[in-house]
């Protein structure tokens, strides 16, 4: 920043008023910097630009500010609101970031006669019954097995549940209870998801005593048949809370969220461990972005805390209101006082840390507490999950070296000047179809050391001879970069990775040679003898002599990883395509059936495997479908 725009910019926020709100930095190219929120805008925006020693990471980024633009609002917790929204919509790369492209999962039950018991992740909506979220997974399916085991109620899909002439296995091994053949009434099943979502929402005790009830009242009809099964379902419940640490129950605890932040080496992890009705449902690590670690210092823990419980509670908002108030449970630990946000930057106006946990309980509509130094269990929650961070992180450091070293011995290999490996993008092209059928290209993107899934694409290709790898390569690369002057430098890759050999090389190069790009760009990467893992050669369109680097390569190993990736991208979508055309090929293939009829019988069936499986009874039973008319359609799937 030259001393001429810095004294500008000096006087400009002069003139801002000291009123809370929100202001944004941009570099000289309009690109957003940084957002932040102030109590007071005039004080906060004139911090940045006074002769005073800052921070090596805020220095970076106030070298790069060219402009600024700023919001007012008319509270501070209004601030508070729209400073997240914008990190989440804009992702400013100065701020800490905590974004995936993973939602959390859930427990549902359906809001059917005879609720389905499943996970779920995505919106929710009033129709049916969630419970959570879970931090993974392997929680949610942990829970399914345990009200399978325990209660016994049905997973199967509605079009499996509706056709069903006998018990299926699960029914036989004592998983479920099998409603589907009336096994036993929608009353008594409705006693069973009552007393599973009573286990969800944690009241353990009283769902063990009212079976306890029950089976005393079977034993006293002498129905012993029925009273044993309750007394195994109490023994598998008594296994279950056993295993779980029930001295939490005893005090209460509940619902209960552990966020713990460690560092390490440069690198920052935050775990996140979810206690839900006493029961401890795992954790789940996060690694911010965004915190300029080789500008020499790292945000204090306690703003890389508030950044993270802004971001993860507040996204909640756009799951709907069911997720948002299951979402934020009563009680936060953090491994690390939020006070001391306050006490270090007050001066600054930046946000009091108070106003964050009133903007939580109105939003959860109960007080949210957060709680620094716990005692008893919630100790030992804490404690386990600094450790699990340490493991993360320590997991992390170790990915991200042997990654680091890949990209390296690639950029050396190929020649590329970097400043930094972080600029390296890739770009990795890729062609599927079946003899032909439903073609595909797939592009996959690594930028920024890892592969950026939320930036991969798929191409259909089309107008094209069948089974044509060199025109549907033509194809892809032509769509890809017709627009590449368009493209902010950041996106502009330093290698276009190719699966394929001096063919697809070729086409590569008439192509960018098209569009005036560099054809040194290109990288094709031809299969070995046998297509064996380490024979591949890579092949260059600027007349580059072919390179063999061998199985001990790690420039190797990422050149894999990205054709692996592109590969498994593009194949994944072309079965998926072909599944579709060859589903409604045939059926449209069938005199009489027009959309509105194939519409109806693959939502009865859940798709054409389930049509072809029904008999001509049950295809009769569809509206508007003849018994002459099934015995048709039968007849052509068989």
């Amino acid at each position: 920043m030259s001393n001429s725009l810095f004294e500008n910019l000096q006087q400009d926020v002069k003139r801002l008023p000291g009123l809370p709100g929100v202001y944004r930095f941009f570099d000289e190219a309009g690109q957003i910097l940084y957002v932040g929120k102030a109590r007071n805008l005039k004080k906060r925006v004139s911090s940045y630009f006074q002769r005073t020693q800052l921070s090596p990471r805020i220095a970076l980024m106030v070298s790069k500010i060219a402009r600024y633009e700023t919001t007012v609002t008319r509270t501070e917790t209004e601030a508070l609101i729209l400073e997240n929204n914008l990190i989440k919509e804009l992702a400013p790369p100065f701020n800490i970031l905590f974004r995936d492209d993973k939602s959390y999962p859930y427990v549902m039950l359906t809001g059917h006669e005879f609720p389905r018991l499943a996970s779920y992740r995505g919106k929710v909506d009033k129709r049916n019954h969630y419970f959570g979220p879970f931090p993974n997974s392997w929680a949610v399916r942990n829970s399914v097995q345990i009200l399978q085991k325990v209660f016994r109620l049905r997973t199967c899909e509605d079009s499996v549940f509706k056709n069903r002439s006998r018990p299926c296995l699960l029914h036989q091994i004592h998983r479920c209870s099998a409603p589907c053949v009336g096994r036993l009434s929608a009353q008594q099943y409705g006693q069973d998801v009552a007393q599973a979502t009573r286990f969800l929402e944690g009241n353990h005790s009283s769902v063990l005593s009212e079976l306890e009830r029950e089976m005393q009242a079977h034993s006293d009809a002498m129905e012993f048949e029925m009273a044993a099964v309750l007394r195994d379902r109490i023994a598998d419940l008594s296994s279950v809370l056993q295993q779980q640490s029930m001295d939490a129950v005893a005090e209460g605890e509940g619902d209960v969220d552990i966020i713990a932040v460690a560092q390490m080496e440069g690198m920052v992890c935050v775990n996140l461990a979810m206690v839900r009705g006493g029961r401890h449902l795992g954790d789940r690590a996060y690694f911010p972005k965004g915190l300029r670690t080789h500008s020499g210092q790292l945000p204090l823990p306690t703003e890389i805390l508030e950044a993270f419980i802004g971001q993860h509670y507040l996204d909640d908002q756009n799951e709907g209101e069911a997720a948002t108030a299951q979402a934020i449970p009563p009680v936060i630990i953090l491994n690390h006082s939020l006070q001391s946000i306050s006490e270090a930057e007050s001066d600054a106006g930046d946000e009091l840390p108070e106003n964050l946990q009133d903007l939580l309980s109105n939003q959860a509509g109960k007080k949210i507490t957060f709680l620094h130094q716990p005692q008893g269990q919630r100790r030992h929650w804490l404690a386990m999950a600094e450790g699990n961070a340490k493991i993360a992180l320590a997991k992390r450091l170790v990915e991200t070296g042997g990654q680091l070293a890949r990209a390296r011995s690639l950029a050396d290999i190929l020649g590329l000047e970097l400043e930094s490996l972080e600029q390296l993008r890739i770009e990795g092209f890729d062609i599927s179809h079946t003899s032909g059928e439903a073609t595909q290209a797939s592009c996959v993107v690594y930028a920024k050391n890892a592969m950026q899934s939320s930036e991969y694409r798929r191409f259909n290709i089309n107008d094209i001879t069948p089974g044509d790898d060199y025109a549907a390569m033509r194809q892809v690369l032509q769509r890809r970069y017709a627009n590449f002057q368009e493209l902010p430098v950041e996106k502009m890759p330093q290698v276009i990775l190719i699966d394929g050999g001096k063919g697809q090389v070729e086409m590569a190069r008439q192509v960018l040679a098209e569009f005036g790009m560099d054809v040194s760009l290109i990288v094709g990467v031809a299969k070995g003898e046998g297509r064996k893992v380490g024979l591949e050669t890579l092949i260059f369109a600027d007349g580059r002599k072919p390179l063999e680097l061998g199985i001990d390569s790690a420039a190797l190993l990422l050149v894999a990883q990205i054709r692996d990736e592109a590969h498994r991208f593009a194949i994944t979508g072309m079965r998926a395509k072909r599944a579709k055309a060859r589903t409604v090929s045939r059926l449209e293939e069938i005199e009489g059936i027009g959309a509105k009829r194939r519409q109806k019988l693959l939502a009865r069936f859940g798709g054409l495997r389930g049509v072809a499986n029904a008999s001509i009874e049950e295809i009769a039973s569809v509206d508007g479908i003849s018994t002459a008319l099934a015995e048709q359609i039968y007849k052509q799937l068989h």
